[in-house]
């Protein structure tokens, strides 16, 4: 009988982020990533959304590695949450290590965790699967992709990826493993389908530096940059360009303070001499000699520049000759908070250059043609599009047909399918549990349908209380006492709170007074009253309470 291997999305497939590829065979398992995803507005509440780790916790005795592509949340994120519930090892490169072990020391977990480095080419065993990370280029520094040895034949996953022929450290991606792979055979290739939408090729780091230092050079006043904090090359580019204009540097958000010296600590990030200064330094200097670099390039409230932005930061007030530089995508989803930022910034009287309006950033994804090469060089038996929303997927799949990739090797495939692999055939196979396990606090997976459509009522609709007090034999002794909120103003509303009173008190009249006292009852026949009242009135929903009390 040959040997079976399955490829298992838990997350990644279907949208962007939540980014956790299982790779099973017999009774070893691997995975690929353990991504977290952020919430939108339709998760009320929600910190981050993480994958259901059903299926890989039920294979807990042959589950042999995690093995981590880059240091982005979505793909290091759900981590925590994993690794409470089975230690199993970890393996990245040394700045995706360390961005682990941040996150794991938040949690608690860091002294108990199995963090194991590695190194582009290098090569480990986990189980009966050979596993090679491959230099690859992205948007954050030590990137790889990973070619899997299986009993089926290789599979080569990309991770996040861009074709960047001159990156800003130099390390170039390894073109030549992937033809050697292509060369010796490819059974699968998972690839980034995030920018398959983009002709071309995706442009390189070192032009968005050659595009801010022309802005660098002709600015009079103070310079603010937002970018993502784990982007260390951008960082790098920021430093650079301030120590060759003559400013001096500031570090705003926690999470950029931290990536600096994790990186700065590792090597990756080469800091001039004394040009990182606190911000009180900072502000003793000229205008034209400060640099403040900041998170919150999508806009985050509570961010340091949605903060600057509403003039509330404690330290940093926006004024007319600064010059603010968002040197980042907009997430999809994020635009309006974007939107309200650059606004408010425009109004302090800066000059804002963002995406839309000039060239200060370059995507860390590859575009279409750099994704043909990627097929070129691997020349895979089989394709299955990665990461990306159905659409991302879905052009992907048909960007593969269109280089010479016959359809029926193509898998679009989405959370929760599996592709099973024999050395001869390869089909889809279905029924694993995948799914969106959400974290609100300290809670995990606790929030359900249920409450989440609660929540969203409450902030349509509002919220109506209706309190009564019976005697033992049923008869309203106290109330009906209403409370709301986002509903109506109660004390501005009084009359139209004593009609509500009174059909609550009809409809309490109407039940059968022989029938025993039933609280359930009694508050089913509360809120029914309310909610027809409320809908005949005024065509809306509330949530409705009601507190039935005996006495």
């Amino acid at each position: 009988m040959e040997p079976v291997v399955r490829l298992i999305p838990l997350g990644g497939l279907g949208e962007i982020g939540l980014n956790m590829m299982l790779v099973e065979s017999g009774d070893d398992l691997i995975a690929i990533d353990c991504g977290l995803m952020f919430p939108d507005d339709e998760l009320p509440g929600i910190d981050h959304v993480i994958p259901d780790f059903t299926y890989a916790l039920e294979r807990r005795t042959g589950f042999r590695a995690v093995v981590l592509t880059h240091g982005h949340e979505d793909h290091i994120g759900a981590l925590p949450y994993l690794l409470r519930e089975l230690p199993v090892p970890v393996y990245g490169t040394p700045l995706t290590l360390a961005l682990v072990a941040e996150r794991l020391r938040e949690h608690g977990l860091l002294e108990t965790a199995d963090l194991r480095s590695m190194r582009p080419r290098d090569r480990i065993q986990a189980g009966v699967f050979g596993i090679e990370p491959i230099r690859v280029t992205h948007s954050i520094a030590d990137g790889i992709g990973l070619a899997i040895d299986t009993p089926a034949g290789t599979i080569v996953h990309t991770g996040d990826f861009k074709l960047d022929p001159s990156p800003l450290d130099g390390e170039a991606p390894d073109y030549r493993r992937f033809a050697e792979l292509g060369e010796r055979g490819v059974t699968v290739l998972c690839s980034d389908s995030t920018n398959v939408d983009r002709p071309g090729h995706t442009r390189s780091e070192v032009e968005v530096g050659q595009a801010l230092g022309g802005r660098f050079d002709v600015a009079t006043g103070r310079i603010i940059v937002a970018t993502f904090a784990s982007h260390i090359h951008r960082i790098q580019q920021v430093l650079t360009l301030a120590a060759r204009t003559d400013r001096r540097v500031a570090l705003l958000g926690m999470s950029m303070q931290k990536n600096v010296t994790i990186a700065a600590d590792l090597g990756y990030l080469q800091v001039p001499p004394s040009i990182v200064v606190p911000l009180e330094e900072l502000a003793s200097l000229p205008a034209r000699q400060q640099v403040i670099l900041s998170t919150g390039s999508q806009g985050e409230p509570h961010s340091a520049l949605a903060l600057m932005a509403a003039g509330e930061h404690k330290y940093v007030k926006v004024e007319r000759g600064d010059l603010v530089i968002i040197s980042a995508r907009v997430i999809p989803g994020h635009e309006r908070t974007i939107g309200r930022v650059v606004n408010a910034l425009y109004r302090l009287g800066a000059e804002v250059l963002y995406e839309d309006n000039a060239f200060v950033h370059v995507s860390g994804h590859a575009s279409q043609d750099d994704l043909k090469l990627m097929m070129s060089l691997t020349r895979p038996r089989y394709f299955v599009p990665v990461h990306g929303e159905y659409r991302h997927l879905l052009g992907h799949a048909r960007l593969a047909e269109s280089v010479g990739i016959a359809p029926e090797r193509v898998f679009l495939m989405e959370d929760g399918m599996g592709l099973e692999l024999s050395t001869s055939d390869a089909r889809v196979v279905g029924g694993f549990p995948a799914g969106r396990v959400l974290v609100d606090g300290k809670s995990v997976g606790d929030i359900g349908a249920v409450v989440l459509r609660d929540r969203q009522l409450l902030a349509e609709d509002g919220l109506i209380a209706v309190s009564v007090a019976f005697d033992k034999s049923g008869v309203v002794v106290a109330g009906p006492e209403i409370a709301s909120r986002g509903f109506v103003y109660v004390k501005e509303n009084e009359l139209l709170m004593e009609e509500l009173k009174k059909a609550v008190l009809a409809a309490l009249a109407e039940r059968d007074s022989d029938a025993p006292f039933d609280r359930e009852l009694v508050g089913a026949t509360v809120r029914s009253a309310v909610r027809h009242f409320v809908n005949q009135r005024f065509r809306r929903k509330p949530v409705v309470l009601p507190i039935v009390l005996e006495v």
